[in-house]
């Protein structure tokens, strides 16, 4: 009897061998007390930890074809961040750095990234974010580690909710024919809202052959600016994770990734009451929740493989400076020692001093930037783009898709700020005075993504 059980578990074990395995790990990545906090322009002290954030990785296996998704609860994931956790992945588990996506969620309570403005901190703060940055690496890769030594064969489904009632375009024309970003609430101006917006929630649903939950990717195009306040959070992913975990069980990972957001947001600008605390955070991330838990009645079988791999690097080109634009952009940045409501710059002005720090930092006319496409058989295809991209263009890499399930990352591989659509150019407003490229980049993304999803489709991995 003891023979007859063995080799029955002998056959399960190689009928299952090209199975797809995954495996889930999350890293504590919480500042230290007096990190500066970012996602805005002065400096803000953070006074506590609402909640811890994570480094939260996903490594998928198909006939040893190993790929990484990696979100971060970061404003932002500038690319010497990322290339140092690639090599430090490269090196401990051998999985390639174009085989390894790495995104920040944009949560506005996390710790300031941005070395332009971390050079305008002195003192102890300077220092505690020096002994970060020089940390956070290891501890992105040490995620992926984690989830190597934590592979399981999975089934995998997909689907896809919508949940229009928490997204805003907020860029609106107003009567004087301008295009104002957050014109404030009720405001008698407003016409009507300059852009759409992409109310979908793409679900990624990984459990074990023995039908224990084990990992669910979600996506959505909605700034993660919900919380408010100087606490450490994940802000409304937090509550989203925690909606999940009552219903699947504490050991599911939720791994969140922001889509399009870069012209999204929360504010409902004819609703008067106050939108940014802890409890709308929470009710936001407890209605997204509701509508993974409205999809997973949906999810459909996916394939098990080929995992294929395609990016390419992009040239954008950056925006033109003029002459003493660096010297009078130094003098401006300056008052960000200082606290909120001590004088100083408006905000615009403010805006378009760091712009020009970052162009002048690029010492070029172009930037390279990287195009990621991980893509699982022809059902699920992931994509990573960098910098805060405009929804429409989001939208159009998803419309021109062969794949059923597109999902779109922002912030992926690198922090260039924001990629207006060429109509969003022409409009100008908050998010074009900050944007470090040209007109037509964000279209040069759609183009090349398209390109990756087209090539993944229809003819595998070309390595």
């Amino acid at each position: 009897m003891r023979i007859w059980l063995f080799v029955l578990a002998l056959l399960s074990t190689c009928a299952r061998a090209g199975d797809l395995r995954v495996g889930r790990a999350e890293v504590d990545i919480t500042p230290p007390p007096g990190m500066p906090m970012g996602g805005y322009f002065y400096v803000r002290v953070n006074t506590g930890v609402h909640d811890p954030l994570y480094a939260k990785a996903l490594v998928l296996d198909s006939d040893g074809v190993k790929v990484a998704l990696v979100a971060c609860d970061l404003e932002s994931l500038p690319r010497r961040f990322v290339e140092a956790a690639q090599e430090l992945i490269r090196r401990d588990t051998g999985i390639a750095p174009d085989h390894v996506i790495i995104s920040a969620t944009h949560t506005h309570t996390g710790p300031e990234m941005d070395h332009v403005m971390l050079a305008e901190i002195e003192g102890p703060p300077a220092q505690v974010a020096e002994g970060y940055d020089s940390a956070l690496p290891g501890k992105i890769a040490e995620s992926i580690r984690r989830a190597v030594s934590d592979l399981t064969p999975v089934r995998a489904s997909a689907a896809e909710g919508m949940e229009p009632s928490l997204v805003f375009n907020r860029r609106f024309f107003m009567k004087n024919g301008s295009v104002v970003f957050n014109p404030g609430k009720l405001n008698p101006d407003i016409v009507r809202p300059a852009g759409p917006t992409d109310p979908s929630v793409p679900v990624v649903y990984f459990e074990s052959f023995q039908g224990q939950p084990l990992a669910t990717y979600v996506n959505y195009a909605l700034h993660l600016d919900t919380i408010g306040g100087t606490q450490y959070s994940a802000d409304y992913p937090y509550f989203l994770g925690k909606g999940l975990s009552e219903v699947k069980g504490s050991a599911m990972l939720t791994l969140f990734t922001i889509g399009t957001a870069g012209n999204i947001n929360h504010l409902d600008v004819n609703n008067p009451d106050p939108q940014t605390s802890v409890s709308e955070s929470g009710r936001i991330g407890t209605i997204l929740a509701a509508e993974v838990l409205k999809a997973y009645k949906h999810l459909r079988p996916i394939a098990s493989g080929p995992l294929r791999v395609n990016h390419e690097i992009v040239e954008l080109q950056v925006q033109d400076l003029k002459a003493g634009e660096v010297e009078a952009a130094r003098e401006t940045v300056a008052w960000v020692r200082k606290p909120p409501g001590a004088g100083g710059p408006e905000f615009l002005p403010m805006v378009h001093a760091f712009k020009v720090l970052h162009v002048a930092d690029y010492q070029r006319k172009a930037i390279a930037v990287s195009v990621q496409v991980i893509s699982l058989g022809n059902d699920v295809a992931w994509v990573g783009l960098p910098g805060e991209i405009f929804v429409e263009l989001g939208m159009a890499i998803k419309q021109a898709s062969p794949f059923p399930y597109t999902i779109v990352s922002e912030l992926a591989g690198d922090s260039i700020d924001y990629v207006p659509d060429r109509k969003g150019f022409a409009e100008e407003a908050y998010e074009t005075t900050t944007a470090r490229c040209k007109p037509g980049s964000g279209e040069a993304l759609v183009d090349v993504a398209t390109r990756l999803l087209l090539k993944a489709y229809r003819f595998g991995n070309a390595d």
